[in-house]
């Protein structure tokens, strides 16, 4: 590729000359190919597209439709041509082409030149016509199907309804009639070949036995007739062909609709009786694809002499129930004959792991049609929620494919089935093994698994779900370990290795709890504390750390969430769950200052939807804020919580805050101020953060605005920060800008609270104005009051702190 690449125009233009002169010679042979070849691998290797000279491109147009010109040498124009596209020296037309291979080649490129609906309709008249009239002998419709499997997918409209019908007509004879005798080997021509060959045996299936029903797509045989050819390329274009034309014309009738119930009882009947050759053209489509697809399905059941036709079973399976689920929305007579064989079916494969894909299409169709057959299909779609996650996590493409699955059924799986919801802790397996390429799907599927019964145990596995991750792996490694190794642990010794500890009984059951297949709101997360200690030697693997980076982003769309529905009490038990498990995190440092980014940032948001809460919850709150240690290891929530009691501790959002709550909080905050400010030798001064000591600082004021007794107290508190900040010991801790920071709020602060009634109406204002420019407050900065008042007070002796 590389040396494709760096070929120049002046070399290529060399080339294309030389390629020119073999193209009109006496014969095209050999040397002919390889530089065709070798021209179609210059002109594909580039981004860009490559110039060729107008008379080069018609000369490939010429060849590519002489008659005397070999197959490989067309198909080298064909492509090269299809590299060049769109061209503007094309001169081809399908019109007149007779052979089907050159019709093929010549659709394929100009079908290459964009989706230009003229074409694209001039190509599908073409074919349709070719395909509509007897072939002569030797032709093919073989190399036509997949022009026309091109033409569904730019432009599905180019048919009309009439060349529709014809196509329809003719690929319900393919996939029905194709010969059960298998196909004549070509002769080679060579000098020992005989002329006389052998009359070809019957068709097999994949055991081997002799096939006794009609040819399909799992039919085996040394060789294949044309028909056969027809019936293969038939029903891989049949689910895009149904999807476009089969249900044109036809109203899927409505679940409730009584009618479609005695319309179907009609056609069972009918269909058996009446011959399917005198039914309209889509309709007869439908009926042989549905016993196409019936066939495959049982031939499905059969054990195969080879792997690989043992994946194509599986392949061919999936395809068929997808089909068929599409042929019944189309055609709700078709419902009943569906719904027992695919329970049988699914009875059938359910127990076996290796058809865990199929059970996608089945599930699928029990959710579009269960309610119409009065059938309880919760049984289908528990096994496929518990058992397939929890043995196939590890499987990526199924993870995606499940994933996509519950996604897309998101809606129909919450209104019909309560499994669904019920199953999230087995969903999120995906999620915690395969976390980068499923974080998408997830944030589209989260919000369909939480409620008001689910909110809270979210919430735990949310922020435990790196730990699940690394449980995961633990579990794929004791799986792995031999018969002999898997012994149960000795209960009177502590085990030495998270692997001896999950089989160790004192460790079994925190493994299965974080394991489980379903919802269990009634177990206590906080039984996790000791198995995180215990995976914490796994917190650097890499699959580990990859779940971590998505925990944030699923968080910040939890509380979003949430917050539609959340009341009062839901939103207490949150606020108290965020303080607790700010202490139980996975040991991964930068997971945890993200969680503690996003949970300081919602509190904030909870506080604003329910602001009773710092009333309701003043026990919790108050011993979360009056705790040293979370100034230095949680300072980001620390600070969120301390600002929202500043914020909300006022009878203005709560008519039971008292003066004695008020009063509690400002002494629990003040013992903290007055422990992170206290000067000590220089040795020992720890360093906090400047915006913690400036919202404990704001805190106070405003209780003290709003219990005035408190001012004295607060005045003389905030005198005392410009002794602080000139400290020697402080200032060996602290930055010249933070201490400079810290000593202007304390200034406005106190200059603030020598006027009170303007302090009360500035940290205390009514509701009605509380969103007012004059009274905006985010985070810890004051509002923009404090700076008009402190300019206003400047030029005052005694206003300056210290």
């Amino acid at each position: 590729l590389p040396p494709a690449r760096e070929i120049q125009e002046e070399e290529l233009q060399r080339f294309t000359s030389r390629v020119a002169a073999l193209l009109q010679g006496p014969e095209l042979g050999p040397e002919a190919v390889d530089c065709l070849q070798r021209l179609h691998l210059t002109v594909a290797a580039t981004k860009y597209p490559r110039k060729l000279d107008g008379k080069f491109v018609e000369l490939l147009q010429t060849v590519l439709c002489s008659s005397k010109c070999p197959e490989q040498i067309q198909m080298l124009c064909a492509a090269i041509l299809r590299e060049m596209s769109p061209c503007n020296d094309l001169i081809l037309s399908c019109d007149e082409i007779q052979d089907t291979k050159l019709l093929s080649l010549v659709s394929s490129v100009l079908l290459a030149q964009g989706n230009k609906k003229a074409e694209v309709s001039a190509v599908g008249q073409r074919i349709v016509k070719v395909l509509e009239r007897r072939l002569p002998e030797g032709q093919s419709a073989r190399y036509l199907l997949p022009v026309l499997s091109n033409i569904i997918s730019l432009s599905p409209e180019s048919l009309t309804e009439e060349q529709t019908d014809i196509v329809s007509k003719k690929m319900a004879d393919w996939l029905r009639y194709a010969s059960i005798q298998q196909g004549i080997a070509q002769p080679s021509g060579g000098f020992f070949s005989n002329p006389r060959t052998r009359q070809p045996g019957p068709v097999t299936e994949v055991d081997g036995a002799i096939a006794t029903d009609f040819f399909t797509v799992l039919s085996v045989g040394q060789y294949y007739t044309q028909d056969q050819w027809l019936n293969v390329q038939a029903f891989s274009m049949l689910r895009s062909w149904l999807l476009c034309y089969g249900g044109k014309g036809l109203k899927t009738p409505n679940s409730d609709d009584k009618s479609g119930m005695n319309r179907s009882v009609m056609s069972m009947v009918s269909t058996t009786s009446m011959s399917s050759r005198l039914l309209p053209p889509k309709e007869r489509l439908r009926e042989k694809a549905f016993e196409y697809c019936q066939r495959l399905i049982e031939q499905s059941n059969r054990r195969p002499l080879k792997k690989d036709d043992g994946d194509l079973q599986k392949a061919c399976l999936i395809e068929a129930v997808t089909i068929m689920d599409i042929i019944c929305k189309q055609d709700s007579s078709y419902v009943y004959r569906a719904v027992s064989f695919l329970k049988i079916l699914h009875s059938r494969i359910c127990g076996d792991a290796t058809y865990a894909r199929a059970l996608l299409p089945i599930a699928q169709f029990f959710l579009n049609h269960s309610k119409m057959a009065a059938v309880d299909s919760d049984a289908i779609y528990k096994h496929l929620l518990t058992d397939i996650p929890a043995q196939l996590f590890h499987n990526p493409s199924l993870a995606f494919e499940f994933v996509q699955f519950c996604k897309d059924n998101s809606q129909l799986f919450t209104e019909t089935s309560s499994i669904f919801r019920q199953s999230f802790p087995n969903l999120f397996k995906f999620l915690a093994w395969n976390s980068p390429p499923l974080i998408s799907e997830f944030v589209d599927l989260l919000p369909f698994l939480l409620d008001a019964g689910t909110a809270v145990e979210i919430f735990h596995l949310l922020l435990d779900l790196p730990c699940l991750t690394a449980a995961l792996d633990i579990q794929l490694r004791s799986t792995a370990l031999p018969t002999s190794e898997r012994a149960a642990s000795d209960p009177t010794v502590k085990p030495a290795t998270y692997l001896e500890a999950f089989r160790h009984p004192l460790y079994k059951s925190m493994y299965q709890y974080l394991l489980r297949t379903k919802s269990a709101p009634e177990d206590a997360p906080e039984r996790l504390i000791p198995l995180r200690q215990l995976l914490g030697s796994l917190a650097s693997s890499p699959r580990v750390m990859q779940c971590a980076d998505t925990v944030p982003v699923l968080l910040e769309l939890f509380f979003r969430v949430v917050a539609e529905f959340a009341d009062g009490p839901l939103i207490n038990q949150l606020v108290v769950l965020l303080l607790q498990r700010s202490d139980q995190l996975y040991e991964i440092p930068a997971f945890k200052d993200d969680v503690y980014r996003v949970l300081s940032s919602q509190l904030v948001m909870l506080c604003k939807l329910h602001p009773a809460l710092i009333v309701e919850l003043s026990t919790e709150i108050l011993e979360f804020s009056g705790t040293v240690s979370n100034i230095q290891n949680k300072e980001t929530i620390f600070t969120h919580v301390v600002w929202a009691i500043g914020e909300y501790m006022s009878v203005s959002y709560d008519k039971r805050c008292t003066v004695e709550q008020i009063n509690r909080f400002f002494e629990t905050l003040e013992a903290m101020l007055f422990e992170i400010t206290q000067l000590r030798p220089l040795a020992s001064t720890p360093s906090y953060a400047p915006r913690a000591i400036s919202v404990l600082m704001a805190t106070l004021t405003k209780l003290a605005a709003r219990s005035q007794d408190l001012i004295p107290r607060v005045s003389m508190f905030l005198s005392k920060m410009r002794t602080f900040v000139q400290s020697p010991a402080v200032t060996a801790v602290y930055c010249e800008e933070d201490l400079e920071e810290i000593l202007i709020r304390a200034t406005e602060l106190m200059n603030l609270l020598k006027m009170p009634s303007v302090a009360q109406f500035v940290f205390t204002p009514p509701i009605d104005v509380a969103s007012t420019r004059f009274q905006r407050e985010v985070n810890d900065s004051l509002p923009f009051a404090l700076r008009i008042v402190t300019r206003l007070l400047e030029s005052t002796p005694g206003f300056m702190p210290g």
